[in-house]
């Protein structure tokens, strides 16, 4: 798959199926290298799912001069939807942390580009004290402890409990989630900077495409204190609310129930 001179880096980018473009962007990861495979089932048989490597990860490289912030990730986003061609007319979902907080920016700096959005496990306003230290404590634990120490600590905040017991073993290690942060904590500082920094809620009224936000009532991390605003900040957002999810979509149950809300949304909007 290809790189791009993008936004003064190299960016690595994968496109899967073909139609009406997707860009699937998550939290401090990459859907790259054989993570297709955890994009909502189905997406790719209809749409072009767009997925990337963040700066600094994988085959991404980063200017480090340059200050880290969401900012300057969706510029990012938006020039690599140009280098493509999509112009116009792409959707966005942002799943679990900074790619939903990517898209809110990219629907406020380009409209003209964005056909729908999708946000999920967000926030417009990270300054909420308890949020703020939550982040800061993740890094704290990455860089004092190490990024095994890091693994465990946000699975144990990201998964339901029934489901972290059910399947710890197979989380944890160097195959598991956030593998991608392994040996990257400049990666992970500069995520976590421009996550901390993130704070559109006066610009959300700018957004004018159809946006759903959900609400993940399990989630300890961007419960529904975080993305509620989100919903009441932009004109005619909708909201739905999924009373047994948690940070992170868990579980074939789960999945099944959330592929069938993202292609129905795609479908209706």
């Amino acid at each position: 798959m290809p790189t791009a001179n993008i936004n003064g880096h190299s960016m690595y980018y994968e496109t899967h199926g073909e139609g009406v473009p997707v860009l699937v962007q998550g939290g401090w990861g990459s859907f790259c290298h054989g993570g297709h495979g955890h994009l909502p089932r189905g997406l790719s048989d209809g749409y072009q799912a767009i997925i990337i490597d963040y700066r600094g990860l994988y085959d991404s490289d980063d200017d480090l001069s340059q200050e880290s912030s969401i900012d300057m990730y969706a510029d990012d986003a938006i020039q690599l939807l140009e280098h493509l061609g999509h112009t116009d007319g792409t959707h966005l979902i942002g799943l679990v942390g900074m790619g939903a907080c990517i898209a809110q920016v990219m629907a406020i700096k380009r409209p003209d580009m964005v056909r729908s959005m999708m946000n999920m496990g967000a926030w417009s306003d990270a300054t909420d004290p308890l949020f703020n230290e939550q982040i800061r404590l993740f890094l704290d634990v990455h860089r004092e402890m190490g990024w095994e120490a890091f693994q465990r600590f946000v699975c144990m905040m990201s998964f339901r409990p029934d489901f972290y017991n059910e399947n710890y073993e197979r989380l944890l290690g160097p195959d598991g989630p956030w593998r991608e942060l392994n040996g990257r904590l400049p990666a992970h500082e500069r995520f976590i900077h421009a996550c901390l920094n993130h704070n559109v809620t006066d610009q959300l009224g700018q957004i004018k495409c159809p946006t759903l936000v959900i609400h993940s009532h399990m989630d300890t991390v961007t419960s529904p204190r975080m993305t509620r605003p989100i919903q009441e900040g932009i004109p005619n957002a909708e909201g739905l609310d999924l009373l047994e999810v948690a940070h992170v979509v868990a579980g074939k149950e789960q999945k099944i129930e959330f592929c069938k809300i993202v292609l129905d949304w795609l479908a209706r909007v």
